[in-house]
């Protein structure tokens, strides 16, 4: 690709903190710049480097194709409007009136050969292969560092979360509802779902070692990238995938070992669960009073103990408690797969409910 340069002359502003009519801004494959001793305002970044993908998307690149075309900043407290100026004229004041190198207050996001040396562990990453070539640098350019600490939460459940992360160093751990979904390693990304625009985050991320992650904004990576189509793809695949290995782990967590609290789902609720799937295996659970175990054969209960309690009446027992912690493991022994059912299982139900309502209005 031939080197690309630009330069901007500012036609209006209106109530901006920083620039005024006239002021020029340059932009190239390599450099951000703006007036000299003049800082850069952060949502100006954003919108050149938008920019400069667009620019980049179409090769050769034909500058005079946006001659007349205006451009507007996203706008802050104040709004500035900006044109290109002639590509000649361009030439000549890229080494005068601008901070071209990136020197000084009037520097931005210089990008050269410094980002790929700094980032090159991960450039052959999964995601950054999907990206051309010659906006890999740039991409790169627009991140922000984040270090965790062991057991640190990056993405929790139900949360907001609006960030795409690729992982740089360490280990992070996807988990959804104490099921673990998959582990992150270096050149793996999260937070994915914030491309598509949804910012309540759908499972848990945290740090299992201390890690190093990359992170920006989904909406700016969307914008930056969202019409390259083989980004498109890559991110859909990706999609799709974790949305099959999530599922995959929630069925073998459900046919193998179920655990949790029991304020989050009522014994009652468990019992219908297992009844409905026809489940085999032992229900253990800590309880106030002490431990309770349940065996369940095709959805039907065997047996039950609770205190100094059996069956039926533990099973009542059982009913009542509102706190501890459950645990589900899937399969029985020998004797228990002949031992006969305590009762029908909606009787059993239906009594001990009625019980713990009876309790409650006493």
């Amino acid at each position: 690709m031939k080197n690309f340069s630009a330069v901007f002359s500012i036609v209006k502003e209106k109530n901006c903190p920083l620039y005024k009519q006239e002021e020029r801004l340059s932009l190239s494959d390599k450099t951000l710049s703006c007036p000299d001793g003049k800082e850069m305002c952060l949502i100006l970044v954003r919108d050149l480097t938008e920019l400069l993908f667009k620019f980049l998307q179409k090769q050769p690149i034909d500058l005079t194709d946006y001659a007349d075309t205006i451009f507007n900043c996203s706008g802050c407290t104040g709004l500035i409007k900006f044109s290109l100026v002639d590509s000649v004229e361009s030439k000549d004041n890229l080494s005068g009136t601008f901070n071209h190198r990136g020197s000084g207050a009037g520097a931005v996001a210089q990008v050269d050969s410094a980002v790929l040396e700094r980032y090159g562990d991960i450039v052959d990453c999964s995601l950054l292969q999907a990206v051309p070539q010659e906006q890999v640098e740039i991409l790169l350019s627009q991140f922000q560092e984040i270090l965790l600490e062991e057991g640190t939460v990056l993405i929790r459940k139900g949360e907001k979360n609006c960030n795409l992360y690729i992982v740089y160093k360490g280990e992070l751990q996807v988990e959804s509802g104490g099921v673990q979904l998959a582990t992150l390693s270096k050149g793996e990304i999260c937070g994915e779902i914030s491309y598509l625009g949804a910012d309540v985050a759908v499972s848990t991320v945290k740090a299992i070692k201390k890690s190093k992650v990359l992170a920006m904004a989904g909406d700016v990576f969307g914008r930056l990238l969202g019409n390259n189509k083989d980004v498109q793809s890559y991110m859909a695949q990706l999609l799709a995938g974790r949305l099959r290995k999530t599922n995959a782990a929630r069925a073998r967590d459900f046919n193998s070992c179920m655990s949790g609290r029991i304020d989050e789902i009522v014994p009652a609720e468990l019992f219908q669960i297992f009844h409905m799937h026809q489940k085999t295996g032992v229900l253990s659970l800590e309880l106030p009073e002490g431990k309770a175990k349940v065996s369940f054969r095709e959805g039907c209960i065997i047996n039950a103990s609770y205190c100094d309690l059996s069956n039926e009446e533990a099973i009542f027992k059982i009913l009542s408690e509102k706190t501890g912690f459950y645990r589900f493991t899937s399969g029985l022994s020998p004797n228990d797969m002949k031992a006969a059912e305590i009762g029908d299982f909606m009787m059993l139900l239906m009594e001990g409910v009625k019980r713990v309502d009876e309790e409650q209005e006493r």
